[in-house]
């Protein structure tokens, strides 16, 4: 649940950045919250 709400602000954020340096942020958050959803779905 919490990732997916994590999930939902990344989205948010990266609809309303308008800086290419931020987009880039937004994409990387996106690969660490895959990682996270990895690693729960291994201890779940």
């Amino acid at each position: 649940f919490i990732s997916q709400e994590i999930g939902r602000e990344i989205n948010t954020l990266g609809s309303k950045a308008n800086e290419s340096t931020i987009q880039k942020i937004v994409v990387q958050m996106k690969d660490e919250l895959e990682k996270i959803k990895e690693q729960l779905a291994n201890i779940l």
